[in-house]
């Protein structure tokens, strides 16, 4: 593959081609140049690299001295500045450099596909086409395909299915029309926010309160993503919707007057500090928030909004949410009827001329926006209810469901526990529903897929709870859930059937456990994985702790991963974390993920499964192994590196990792092992400091170092 274009998208794009396995040619207008762009992309935060050494597969060289070398490349990605003329000239070079036959694609925000090919010759015309990635690449789960009356369809097939399947990226087809389907949908909405917060009707926190997770739209809402984004490319993208469309829409697209303003006066966002947020340090040295007042164009303190109306309905269902605010009779339904009603009209209205398939519309607001409800079914909730909205799963499959899980039927015999709590978080609900799952499984189907169509596999145990009967000091019952617990884990190792755990997005504590006794994980390449329980002050406790001990050559590298509560970056890393195994599959396109699973499942029972034997023998390192890791441990806190109770949490795991109180080359039972993982934990729940990190984290969603 070849890249043209180091700057943000260029070298992002490269990034994510080398993720996907592949060589990866990047130039630009020096080889200094596309050496520098790709150095920037490696400070990227989200990371634009699976790995570090991922880089490796990537080489960097100039339009003038290496073109030659795009002869080599079965495609081609001109990725360079958002400007016709600069990459029409770049285009005629790579026409004559390029192999007949091999694929050439502009990665353009709305540029005019055809206009961009015109003049190159027939070859390049016929193995032409756009494709649209969204930033960041590696993360933005949308592409836009943008084929012109001369793309040979073939050719659109096979970079949709490698898009699909190998970069792990879910496309649309859009037609070749200004800002294509996602940004031209999106924009409109966009300016209608705008023109409200111009006519002083609200203000920036009233509208990021109610544009955000309110209405399941990302947290960063409409303003704190403009921020992000820059000002200067929303005035880019509007000016050209506002100079290609016909007249009536084109009109739509004006952007208010104080937009203006605030470009002339480089306030921009994040870019240049100061956007419609700006941090302000405080005489103490803390950061204030301030926020802008378009009326008079200046900053004024953040102000938290009075918005009841969004409150009452925070518990319903969103398609319930979403039908109760815009008929609201508050200021919320209000603003909702003046901005979002006219936008979901216009999608509707365009939606024939930009895509070629009309559902297409919300699939590229979902997966590029990140709306969970695209505007054509949106459209239909709000005015016919929350009936037309449809569910990825029919009551038909389900056999059984409870609060925290449910058994799927997914057909071929595969029956799947499908977790769908809170964040997927695992209490003994969930428990019990995977524990009927395996029985289920064992008489009446081939084999057991756990996981969910939710973003994230489980965030973990229900530590609320956890909290809840440690501060009453109940013990027993502490004890009875974390002896559940390990009874599940046990269950699915040990399973008749083959048991795949289909994670995505997080599997941390608990959630990693399930994974881990698996007879096999099939992971989406975005899978963040990681037993972290000494970040809450305890040990994995329902298996996780013994499993690594199980799988591991190198203890004391297992021991630093589960104490310094370590989670992978993708799935090649946990992998190197020792989170998946060879036999492991992971998949690009997390929304194939459950399908894969599947596939996965049925493998195991062609290939033969065989339920493995509990093993009576297993060799620990015992005192000899305890004594080398207790020492790590008092070096790493005499060198003010850890807490005290973080020492203490080192303990108690190398207690567990090497068998306890025995001697070098002691064979243990697993049930022992599993007896040493509770007892540490039930010590641990004990300790106030690790009861105060829990509630830290409850909190904050972050981590106490006491």
């Amino acid at each position: 593959m070849a890249v043209l274009g180091a700057g943000t998208m260029g070298s992002q794009i490269a990034a994510h081609c080398a993720n996907a396995g592949y060589p990866v040619l990047l130039l630009d207008v020096s080889r200094q140049a596309a050496r520098a762009g790709l150095d920037r992309a490696r400070t990227l935060k989200p990371d634009p690299l699976f790995l570090p050494d991922t880089i490796t597969r990537i080489q960097t060289g100039s339009f003038d001295e290496d073109i030659a070398a795009l002869a080599g490349a079965d495609w081609v990605i001109e990725a360079v500045v958002e400007q016709a003329e600069v990459k029409q000239a770049l285009l005629e070079r790579a026409d004559r450099a390029r192999r007949p036959g091999s694929v050439i694609s502009s990665n353009t925000s709305g540029l005019s596909i055809s206009a961009l090919s015109s003049g190159r010759s027939a070859d390049f015309r016929r193995h032409w086409l756009g494709t649209h990635f969204f930033n960041p690449p590696r993360y933005m789960q949308l592409v836009e395909i943008i084929p012109t009356s001369e793309t040979d369809p073939a050719i659109v097939s096979t970079v949709t299915e490698f898009i699909d399947r190998r970069l792990g990226k879910s496309t649309v087809t859009a037609k070749d029309t200004p800002g294509f389907i996602a940004n031209h949908v999106a924009m409109h909405g966009l300016i209608r926010v705008l023109e409200a917060l111009a006519r002083g009707e609200f203000t920036v926190e009233e509208i990021d309160a109610i544009t955000g997770a309110a209405i399941g739209r990302p947290k960063s809402a409409t303003f704190r993503t403009l921020d992000i984004a820059g000002l200067d490319v929303l005035a880019r993208v509007a000016a050209d919707l506002a100079a290609r469309l016909p007249g009536g829409r084109a009109a739509q697209f004006a952007l208010p007057a104080f937009v203006g303003d605030m470009l002339a006066r480089g306030w921009i966002g994040e870019k240049t500090g100061h956007g419609f947020y700006e941090r302000r340090k405080t005489a103490t040295g803390e950061t204030d928030i301030w926020t802008l007042d378009p009326m008079l164009m200046e900053y004024r303190p953040r102000k938290h909004p009075a918005l009841p109306g969004l409150e009452a309905v925070a518990a319903l269902p969103l398609p319930e949410r979403m039908r109760a605010l815009f008929h609201g009779r508050d200021r919320v339904g209000e603003f909702l009827r003046t901005t979002l009603a006219p936008s979901l009209k216009y999608a509707a209205e365009v939606a024939p001329d930009i895509s070629y398939a009309t559902e297409d519309v919300d699939r590229a607001m979902n997966w590029g926006y990140g709306w969970p409800i695209g505007p054509l079914e949106l459209g239909r909730i709000v005015e016919m209810g929350a009936a037309a909205v449809a569910t990825s799963t029919t009551t038909s499959n389900i056999i059984a469901s409870n609060a925290g899980a449910s058994l799927l039927d997914l057909g071929d015999g595969i029956l799947c526990v499908s977790l769908h709590s809170k964040m997927n978080a695992i209490g003994g609900d969930a428990l019990q529903m995977l524990q009927r799952g395996v029985r289920e499984a064992a008489n009446g189907f081939v084999a057991l897929v756990v996981g969910t169509d939710a973003p994230n596999f489980s965030a973990g145990a229900n530590l609320t709870l956890l909290l809840l009967e440690a501060r009453e000091g109940n013990w027993d019952e502490i004890d009875d859930m974390v002896r559940m617990f390990q009874r599940t884990t046990s269950a699915l190792k040990y399973s008749s059937v083959p048991v795949v755990a289909a994670i995505r997005g997080l599997a941390l504590g608990g959630g990693c456990e399930l994974a881990l006794h698996a007879d096999r994980v099939h992971a989406a390449a975005e899978s963040y994985i990681g037993l972290v329980e000494a970040a809450v002050g305890l040990i994995p406790a329902a298996g996780g702790t013994k499993e690594m001990l199980l799988r591991s050559p190198d203890l004391q590298r297992t021991f630093e991963t589960i104490g310094l509560a370590r989670v992978s970056t993708c799935a090649q890393d946990a992998g190197r974390l020792g989170f998946l195994r060879a036999t492991d599959r992971v998949t690009m396109n997390r929304e194939r993920l459950m399908a894969d699973a599947k596939q996965t499942a049925l493998d195991r029972v062609r290939d033969g499964y065989s339920a493995p034997v509990k093993p009576t023998a297993i060799p620990v390192g015992g005192e000899t192994l305890r004594a080398a890791l207790d020492l790590g441990v008092h070096l790493a806190w005499r060198g003010g590196r850890i807490t005290e109770h973080e020492a203490l949490v080192g303990r108690k795991l190398s207690w567990v990792l090497s068998g306890g109180a025995v001697p070098a080359g002691t064979m243990l039972t697993e049930d022992h092992l599993l007896d040493l993982e509770r007892e540490a934990f039930l010590g641990l729940c004990g300790e106030p400091r690790t009861l105060d990190r829990i509630q830290h984290t409850l909190k904050t969603g972050k981590t106490l170092r006491n």
